[in-house]
Order: structure tokens, then C-alpha cells, then sequence
């Protein structure tokens, strides 16, 4: 528990005697009747050092405290030097001609005058406008029911409210100044021809859903990247490089859902072709429609891979005449538009649809300077445990090396590994190169741009700018000055809502949950997300859900120890969910009344943990014994500990003795590798079990 601060502690800390402290304190409505030993309020604590350090350390303290204290007598808590001419000047720089002396206050703007002020709205910043005494904003703010320290902002509402107080006029300044945001995209100096060099052509695989986007990239790459997504369905985007005749082909990978919209048109950004995935026996589909208007919109080449051509029903023609009806004529019928029959299962067509894309990069004539400096975009981002945020990044130009400070987003930070798509840890990434960064400061937004800095503490100068200018558009739009504002905001214009805290692996899953939320049809309730986060649920986002009367969705992520408990006593409910047809159809039943997802479960094996295995390489195994049943690669996974949900995933892997295998039966012991959770205890019950799919219906 944290010491409690009095008067005495505040006077030792700036140097004043405690009768200044109190008269000083008393001046604020804070009531303190017990002398030095007099304790301030915890909830004002830190609104009461701020004010006291404003008046005691800075810069204007000799002009704000009058005749308090020594100044420039170098003992702590003593005022600063400064000019007091210098500090009236900037003030009157901030204010229409007509300002009158105020004696012992700063020279005050006369009413009627008119200030301009820019966002975020700072206390101290709109007292220097107005020409008075922060102390003197911070008393007003209090009367209208604000708490608010030296160098806190608050809404433009609030600002407005004071200055009327004074019958000034508050203008919202539109100029930039030295505080104004820098810009999104610096002009480069333009490369000498020289040094540019072809660069691999960046393709991205659209479509719609298990038409065999990713599927094709396996047959191509020779791996099995379906297997390990839950469901066979790709939920995060991912980058992968081929060779091919001694060319380097980048892939970028998007989801199919109709949840992952915003991910596919950034996917569409950040290509040089579109390989538009269309099954034969399906033809073109509202979701194939969407993505060909991504890669359109983007303005790059389309191919189109007609896949599937191995089945009884596929028929070709029929995904012609699609192409025909949406405006996207093939070269078969007299058009531009190159299509490549394909089969992800037999290999088909593969070497044509590669040598395909290989003619367009080379028609593009795709090149980069790989010794300039390095930018990127971000493809995805999330928390993974022993590395922290990780961001899978395309570097676009120049190349990115370890130990480069960067800027993603809010976050910068120092590069300190690059891993590449196959997992190996790489000293550097060039142009068109997929690479995954560790070291960066916080999880940043799919999409987000990287840029380089010459050093560390100029990429973290931008980074903070970022967020106070994020802050102050926040500000700026929104009229809620306090939680409290937030949560009756919520409880009394938000009645018919379900309210819903969002906690996902990778920031991608989670804007596409929270988008699909916002289409769910419904006349007489509709969701809100209240919060949308990365990483395991913990306590914090039980007490905000409890705040705010929210229910909290977990998808493929863990409940962090304790927080059952919690969230019981707080009335507040936790559902996990691996799959987002799950998920999406639960909250949709939610909305109707009739949330039953037990009837769609089949347990079909029980495992308990005996032992914990640390590995050198890769994360740790639980060693179990199955009680009874059986347990299945790929089956669905729930681990309870002492009768408590607190993990709902898949199993990723078994393995038998020193065999992988893909099921153990009862009575036997096993190894179980589960999807993006570690976490395992001795004594840990691990319920295996199936579940069937129902058609989303959206």
C-alpha cells in the first residue's frame, strides 16, 4: 500500500514551510486541519503535486507565486529564473490588443478580446493565453466539476466554458506552428538510376472464402500453412517468399472472410499484382467481387488463377463469363486480363500461373534502392510471449537492418531481431522482403507505415508526437471530460446495446471482429465495442467491463490467472473462441435471445497434465496422460485449472515417445503442443473436443 502524502511531505519536497503549503492548498478548497500532518485526499494527490510543482519549479514560478520563495537561490523547490518581460510578451502574442495590467497577476487579456488556441486544450497553455495564473484555471475547473493538473488537457468544451468565464472568445487555431504535427509522408530526394536494382514482384492471393488462396501458396511453397490456422480458415495476414527460374516471388496471403475487408485492401496496397483466386465450380462470389474492386482500386494487374479445375463440376467458362459480367474480360475472350487454370490439390497449372506473374513484374519493370533507408508497412502485429509487440512487416525500399531505429505508428523503438518468413533469424531485409521485427515499444496498427530514424531518441520525439496529437483530436472531438462522464454516457444513451471488450491475439482479428460486430443485423439492439485490445484478458478489462455493463471476448487468447475469480464477483462474462464463425454466430444468438453454443460441442477425450517439458527450442510441452477418449491434432482444445476455463484453443501437435503422431487414445501418455498458449501447470485438465460449423449467416 502507498504511503500516504501530508502537508509536511510536500513541504520537504519544494522547500516551503507547511503554513505556506496549507494557506496555499486551503486557496483550492482543500480543507487541511491537522497542520503539517494532514493528509491529502488520494484521488487529488497527484492534482495537488502538479499544482504544487507548477508553482514552486516552473519556469514562471516567480511570476505565478509573487513574492514566494527566493528566487534563483539554487536550493530545491525554490522558482527558476526567467524573464518576466519575455514570459508577458509570449502571452501577449497569444491575445488581441487590449489587455490590461492585473497588478500582481500576469497582464490579463481584456474581455471581449479573442485568444487562439490549437489542440490538445492544456491547462497551463490556456492560462498563458488568457494572461493569468494556472492556479486561477485550475480553481475555475474546479467549479465546473473538473480536476485537472498544470499540464493535463481537457475538451475544447471545458476550454470554451472558461473562457467565457472571462468573456473571451475561444478561436480554434488552424496555422501550423512549431508543436504542429510533422507530415505522414517526408519527400524523399529522388534515387540516382544508378543504384536502383529489380526488386521481386510483391503479389497478393484474393478471393473468396476456401476457394484455395492459401492452398495454392502451399502447393507452390511446399508447406502446409492451412493446417495450422483453426478452422483451415486464414485469420492473419502473412508473407512468404518463392523462387522460381531463379526469380524471388514475395506472396502476401489475405483472409477470404468477410470479417478481414479492411485487411485485404490493405493487402491490395501494398502489391504490385493481384492474383485473384476463383473456384471452378463456384464462380465468382460476392467476396470475389470485393476483392477485385480492392485490387482495382489499387490500381495494379490482375490474374486470374481459376482454381480447383480437378472436379467433377468445375467449369471454366463459367468463371469467364463472371469476368465478363464485372467488367474483367480474359485474354480467352479478346480482353487484357490473364487467366491461369490451376489445382492446389494435383499442382496443376502451377509452373504457368508463376511464370505468369514473372511476365507482368517484369512488364512493371519493378525496381528499389536497397542502400537507402529502409520503409515498409506493417502486414500484422501482436504480443508474443519472450518477444513482446512483434510487427511482420514488408519492407518495401532500402533495407532494414539490426540495430535500425524505427518508427511504426505510435511505436518506435530499436530493431534487436529480424526473423524471416520461414522463421530464421536474419541481420537484415531488403526491398519486397517479408521480415518480422522485435524491439519495437508497443503493438502497432496493421497498415501502419515503417519509417527510419538516425537514432533512437528522434524515432521516440515522433512516436510521442504522434500520440499527443492523437490525444488532442480525441480531445478536441469529444465532449466527455472524466470516466465518470464515459460510463453514464454508456449507461444512459447505450440502454439497447450489448456491450462487448474485444481482447484478440493480432490487432488485424480484432478489427475484423469488432467490424463484423457493426454489421450484425438487429432492429432493437446493437452491439458496442467499448474497448479493443491485444493480449491474454486480465483484470483491468474485467473492471472496465464491469463499468460499463460489457461482456469480454477472448479469440485466441488466454485468461491471465485470478481473473475468473474476478470477473464472478464482478458479474461480468468471459467467452473464448478460436474460430470467428463462432464467435460472430454466439453474439448473434446473443442479440436474439437464444445463446446455446453448448449443443454444438462434442466432447470426445479428457488429457490431465503429469509434467512440464522445457525445450531449447520452441515453446514447452505439457506432458499428459489421456483419462479417456482420444486426443487429435487440429480437435479443439479447453484447459481448465481447479474447475476453471482459462484457455479455449486447439491442439497444434502430439507426439508419442519420439513420435509425432496425430491421435493418442486412452490410457496412454503424450505430449501436447497447444496453439498460442504455454501457461501449463501439473494438475492442469485439458477437455478435448468437436465442434460443428454452422453456415454464417450474416
Amino acid at each position: 500500500m502507498a504511503k500516504s502524502l501530508t502537508v509536511k511531505d510536500l513541504a520537504q519536497k519544494y522547500g516551503a514551510s507547511a503554513q505556506e503549503i496549507i494557506r496555499e492548498l486551503s486557496g483550492q478548497g482543500i480543507d487541511l486541519d491537522k497542520g503539517e500532518k494532514s493528509v491529502i485526499p488520494e484521488d487529488m494527490a497527484e492534482l495537488v503535486d502538479a499544482y504544487l510543482d507548477d508553482i514552486y519549479n516552473s519556469e514562471d514560478a516567480h511570476i505565478v507565486s509573487g513574492k514566494r520563495g527566493n528566487s534563483g537561490n539554487g536550493k530545491k523547490g525554490a522558482p527558476k529564473r526567467g524573464s518576466e518581460n519575455q514570459k508577458a510578451a509570449s502571452y501577449n502574442n497569444n491575445r488581441k490588443p487590449g489587455a490590461k495590467s492585473g497588478g500582481d497577476r500576469l497582464q490579463a487579456v481584456a474581455a471581449g478580446s479573442e485568444v487562439i488556441l490549437q489542440a490538445p486544450f492544456v491547462v497551463k497553455n490556456l492560462a498563458e493565453a488568457l494572461g493569468r495564473k494556472p492556479n486561477e484555471i485550475i480553481t475555475d475547473l474546479i467549479k465546473f466539476g473538473e480536476l485537472a493538473g498544470i499540464n493535463q488537457a481537457i475538451s475544447e468544451e471545458l476550454a470554451r466554458k472558461v473562457c467565457e468565464k472571462y468573456e473571451i472568445t475561444l478561436i480554434v487555431g488552424v496555422a501550423e506552428s512549431k508543436n504542429a504535427p510533422r507530415k505522414e509522408v517526408v519527400e524523399e530526394e529522388a534515387d540516382d538510376p544508378a543504384s536502383l536494382v529489380e526488386r521481386p514482384p510483391v503479389v497478393t492471393f484474393m478471393g473468396h472464402v476456401d476457394h484455395g488462396k492459401t492452398s495454392l501458396q502451399d502447393a507452390i511453397r511446399h508447406t502446409n500453412v492451412t493446417a495450422k490456422e483453426a478452422g483451415a480458415i486464414t485469420q492473419h495476414i502473412g508473407a512468404s517468399t518463392v523462387v522460381f527460374n531463379g526469380k524471388g516471388i514475395t506472396f502476401i496471403d489475405t483472409p477470404g472472410h468477410a470479417a478481414f475487408s479492411n485487411m485485404r485492401a490493405r493487402g491490395a496496397n501494398a502489391t504490385d499484382i493481384v492474383v485473384l483466386v476463383v473456384s471452378a465450380a463456384e464462380g465468382f462470389k460476392p467476396q470475389t467481387v470485393e476483392a477485385m474492386n480492392h485490387a482495382l482500386a489499387a490500381k495494379v494487374p490482375i490474374i486470374v488463377a481459376i482454381n480447383k479445375i480437378d472436379l467433377p463440376d468445375a467449369d471454366p467458362d463459367k468463371v469467364l463469363l463472371h469476368m465478363q459480367q464485372n467488367n474483367l474480360t480474359s485474354e480467352d475472350w479478346g480482353g487484357s486480363v490473364g487467366t491461369v487454370r490451376v489445382s492446389a490439390r494435383t499442382g496443376a497449372g502451377l509452373p504457368d500461373l508463376l511464370e505468369r506473374i514473372l511476365m507482368e513484374a517484369e512488364m512493371l519493370e519493378l525496381k528499389a534502392n536497397p542502400k537507402r533507408k529502409p520503409s515498409g508497412i506493417v502486414l500484422e502485429a501482436q504480443l508474443e510471449q519472450g518477444l513482446g509487440p512483434t510487427a511482420s512487416t514488408l519492407v518495401q525500399n532500402g533495407t532494414l537492418k539490426v540495430g535500425d531505429a524505427i518508427l511504426c505508428g505510435e511505436h518506435h523503438g530499436k530493431v534487436r531481431m529480424l526473423f524471416n518468413d520461414k522463421g530464421e533469424r536474419v541481420k537484415s531485409a531488403g526491398p519486397s522482403t517479408p521480415v518480422k521485427i522485435v524491439g519495437i515499444t508497443g503493438v502497432p496498427e496493421a497498415g501502419d507505415q515503417l519509417e527510419f530514424f538516425k537514432t533512437e531518441k528522434e524515432a521516440r520525439a515522433a512516436a510521442e508526437e504522434r500520440v499527443a496529437e492523437k490525444r488532442g483530436k480525441m480531445l478536441a472531438s469529444s465532449s466527455i471530460t472524466s470516466a465518470e462522464d464515459i460510463f453514464s454516457k454508456l449507461n444512459k444513451e447505450e440502454k439497447n446495446s450489448l456491450n462487448i471488450i474485444i481482447k484478440s491475439d493480432v490487432k488485424g482479428s480484432g478489427e475484423a471482429i469488432a467490424g463484423s460486430l457493426e454489421q450484425l443485423p438487429s432492429e432493437k439492439i446493437r452491439t458496442e465495442v467499448v474497448y479493443n485490445g491485444v493480449g491474454p484478458i486480465s483484470e483491468s478489462d474485467i473492471d472496465l467491463a464491469a463499468a460499463t455493463g460489457s461482456i469480454v471476448v477472448g479469440f485466441h487468447v488466454r485468461v491471465n490467472p485470478g481473473v475468473n475469480d474476478l470477473a464472478k464477483k464482478r458479474g461480468v462474462e468471459i467467452r473464448l473462441y478460436s474460430i470467428i464463425y463462432e464467435l460472430l454466430e454466439d453474439i448473434t444468438d446473443a442479440l436474439a435471445g437464444k445463446l446455446e453454443p453448448e449443443k454444438r460441442d462434442k466432447v470426445i477425450g479428457n488429457a490431465r497434465i503429469l509434467q512440464i517439458f522445457e525445450l531449447s527450442k520452441g515453446p514447452k510441452i505439457c506432458g499428459c496422460r489421456v483419462d479417456n477418449g482420444v486426443v487429435k491434432v487440429g480437435a479443439k482444445a479447453r484447459v481448465h485449472r481447479n474447475k476453471e476455463l482459462i484457455y479455449n484453443g486447439e491442439v497444434a501437435s502430439l507426439r508419442h515417445f519420439k513420435d509425432d503422431v496425430r491421435e493418442v487414445k486412452a490410457g496412454l501418455e503424450c505430449g501436447i503442443r497447444l496453439d498460442n498458449f504455454v501457461d501449463f501447470l501439473e494438475g492442469d485438465e485439458i477437455e478435448i473436443y468437436e465442434i460443428e460449423l454452422k453456415k454464417a449467416t450474416l
